[in-house]
């Protein structure tokens, strides 16, 4: 058995987006894998529900896939893709699954996102983002010929409280709701010109914030508008409905939150998520039902202490009056159901591993008891495949295998779950010591492992024994460190208090319980206890870096993506800044030195631990200006210290950035760590030569490395 290496991120594909047709016989879901050390392949693969057969890919691999979404008939399978293109812009295609090539819908300038099929299978849904002037000029209808954007506006002027996120600038564009003909084809004899032919529709006509498009019937088109006197800075979302009929739209409904997703039915019922206001981000999300011709609201999950996830939107079942929703629950991931009318508590029904994306189809009328779910999990063993559970024969089918060959080869480490106490709450974590050749955890070593202490983002997420830091627990571990890692409080996952725990003290009670699990495994003779190392990204990267202002029990740190001072980190986020409001109910302005306080630079004089801070050039979430300011004060201070900033890189760099960053951020953190082990045999990585133990970018033109200052 070989050891898993960080270079092996190239031969791993995981799956996402899985989508169950409406019989509930076939799933089709996005497979990516790194193809080259800046890019992916990213295709729409074809599987059937049961399991027989193997799974087929449906989209070339020219291109960047996205969003498979089938018809309400199951004849056809809407996508968007980047094929064609010579930028990022996702177009919207239609493939006819009786045979036949797919078909290209749109030529949308703002790319196109959140495609939604009409219940009668002739139009889609889909939001895009535009300026003003792209209205003017039907370029969000149909792209000119020759028409060239302009890369950024020079100067930029900026007037809005938000203009960034996701790397990028707003630079004037809006996303908006529009309206295509599913017959539609750009370029083809069908609608040679969308402009001229009337294919595209817009929706949405005025400079505002729009999303989540979603059919009530085939002439109502519900959606959420971001509202407020500066809707940049509210967290107030009204849910329109429009009637494609007249072009007239109306207000609904109000609901509050960050972001909102929407799921309607043809008699003028919506799902809808709600957060309340006050302290928003530290507030649980929960999915209510409203009237829209009565107005009534009703709350489904009020009464379980969980709040919804992320990856997973709620969706009706087959049957129109049972909603599907999912929750982090203690290191999994959670699949329930509920009556819309709320005559029942939601029930669970299943509770697989890291789920990244489910759906529910089967025959109409289908109810909880014989539905098909569809999802997308990992667990300890493997990085990603797609399952399918039968509610009626209680059973679940393994549909693909996509990394069999890979995982044949390799000694994988089955995590051991640790739970402990942390003034007086009990904590969940996770402990992987090096496997054995033969796969098996090698507790039996002759000496004790060093310990690499991991530390998740967020705050309010959660980890598991898989999911997006599989590849990087198995590397670290199958190079000799026991690794670590848990749910402190403030972690979704485990209730409403455990969340908010950390109201206005990001760092002392997360430290409390995160040294509270390392004292627990550093007891065990596997473990060195005078050989720990502490690491984590974005929250994780705060913490690492608050860590290590407060303790000297790390030999070495290694802060990603971090917020090393909360005021730099409010006035440079995006929406982001909200976290400052919300979590410690302060604003710079009126509690300047206290947030300082409550920031690792504000302890950055007493840090002694040799640490390594990496980031990304192109990070609006956690912009890279409070790494520089944490990174000079070290250097003053004459701390063991290394900057590497990766360009081209968002806050996304772990879990998408280029293959070659993501393979040489992984081996510059063991590299750090290993230069003050005493288990390996390694100089400081200060000493060493530059590209001494990277592989990524190894063929010398530098694209692959981060650029270290």
């Amino acid at each position: 058995m070989e050891p898993i290496t960080a270079a092996d991120y190239h031969d791993l594909a995981v799956p996402s987006d899985p989508r169950v047709s409406p019989d509930g016989d076939r799933v089709a879901f996005v497979r990516r894998q790194p193809n080259g050390d800046d890019s992916y392949e990213t295709t729409v693969y074809l599987v059937d529900a049961a399991g027989e057969g193997e799974p087929r890919r449906l989209t070339l691999s020219e291109g960047s896939d996205a969003e498979p979404r089938w018809s309400p008939s199951g004849d056809r399978l809407a996508f968007t893709s980047t094929r064609g293109a010579d930028d990022d812009r996702q177009q919207l295609w239609v493939l006819p699954l009786d045979g036949g090539e797919a078909r290209r819908v749109t030529d949308a300038v703002g790319g196109v996102s959140q495609i939604a099929w009409s219940p009668d299978g002739e139009r889609i849904a889909f939001v895009q983002s535009v300026t003003a002037d792209d209205r003017e000029a039907d370029r969000d209808l149909a792209v000119p010929d020759g028409y060239e954007p302009e890369e950024h506006p020079d100067p930029r002027v900026i007037d809005r409280t938000v203009y960034r996120a996701a790397e990028r600038y707003f630079d004037g564009r809006r996303p908006g709701v529009y309206v295509v003909d599913a017959d539609a084809s750009v370029g083809g004899v069908t609608d040679p010109d969308p402009a001229e032919s009337g294919a595209v529709e817009r929706v949405t006509d005025r400079d505002a914030d729009f999303a989540a498009p979603s059919w009530g019937d085939a002439d109502t088109l519900y959606y959420t508008e971001a509202v407020g006197d500066d809707p940049d800075d509210s967290v107030e979302i009204a849910i329109r409905a429009h009637d494609l009929a007249s072009g007239e739209s109306e207000a609904v409904h109000t609901t509050t939150g960050w972001g909102a997703a929407l799921a309607a039915t043809a008699d003028g019922r919506v799902a809808f998520t709600h957060a309340e206001p006050k302290q928003v981000s530290m507030q649980p999300t929960d999915l209510r039902v409203l009237d829209a011709e009565s107005g009534a609201v009703t709350d489904l999950t009020g009464g379980i202490d969980r709040g919804l996830a992320r990856d997973t939107a709620p969706q009706w079942g087959p049957d129109d009056e049972t909603l599907y929703f999912a929750t982090p629950d203690e290191g999994k991931t959670a699949l329930w159901h509920v009556p819309a009318d709320g005559s029942a508590e939601p029930e669970r029904l299943l509770r697989p591993g890291t789920v990244s994306g489910a759906t529910v189809g089967g025959d109409a009328g289908a109810d909880p008891e014989s539905v098909t779910v569809a999802y997308a999990a990992s667990e300890w063993d493997h990085p990603g495949d797609a399952f399918a559970y039968d509610a009626a024969a209680d059973e679940t089918t393994r549909l693909t295998d996509l990394n069999a060959d890979y995982l044949a080869e390799r000694a994988v480490g089955e995590p051991e779950e640790v739970r402990f106490e942390s003034d007086g709450v009990e904590i969940q974590g996770w402990l992987l010591t090096p496997p054995a050749a033969d796969g098996d955890a090698a507790a039996d070593a002759d000496e004790p492992y060093p310990l690499a202490v991991e530390i998740h983002g967020g705050p309010h997420a959660m980890w598991s024994t898989a999911g997006t830091m599989w590849h990087e627990f198995q590397t670290l571990a199958a190079r000799g460190y026991a690794v670590f890692w848990s749910n402190p409080r403030g972690s979704t996952g485990y209730g409403e208090a455990f969340m908010q725990a950390i109201e206005r003290d990001w760092g002392a009670v997360t430290l409390d319980d995160v040294m509270a699990g390392v004292e627990t495994v550093a007891d065990r003779p596997e473990i060195d206890a005078d050989n720990a190392f502490v690491t984590g990204g974005s929250f994780g990267g705060f913490m690492a870096s608050w860590a290590v202002g407060q303790t000297d029990y790390f030999r070495a740190a290694v802060a990603q993506r971090g917020v090393y001072d909360l005021t730099g980190f409010y006035g440079s986020t995006d929406a982001a800044y909200k976290l400052v409001e919300g979590d410690f109910d302060a604003v710079p302005s009126e509690e300047p030195q206290w947030l300082w306080e409550q920031s690792p630079t504000g302890h950055a004089d007493a840090v002694d631990t040799p640490t390594l801070l990496i980031h990304s050039e192109d990070d609006t979430r956690t912009p890279i200006c409070t790494a520089e300011l944490y990174h000079r004060i070290l250097r003053k201070n004459g701390v063991d210290t290394r900057f590497v900033r990766y360009p081209r890189e968002g806050h996304e760099l772990s879990r998408s950035g280029e293959p070659a960053h993501v393979i040489d951020r992984i081996e510059r953190i063991a590299r750090w760590f290993d230069g003050y082990s005493e288990h390996h045999d390694a100089e400081r990585a200060l000493d060493r030569p530059e590209d001494d133990g990277l592989t990524a970018g190894a063929d010398g033109d530098g694209e692959g490395n981060g650029d270290e200052s």
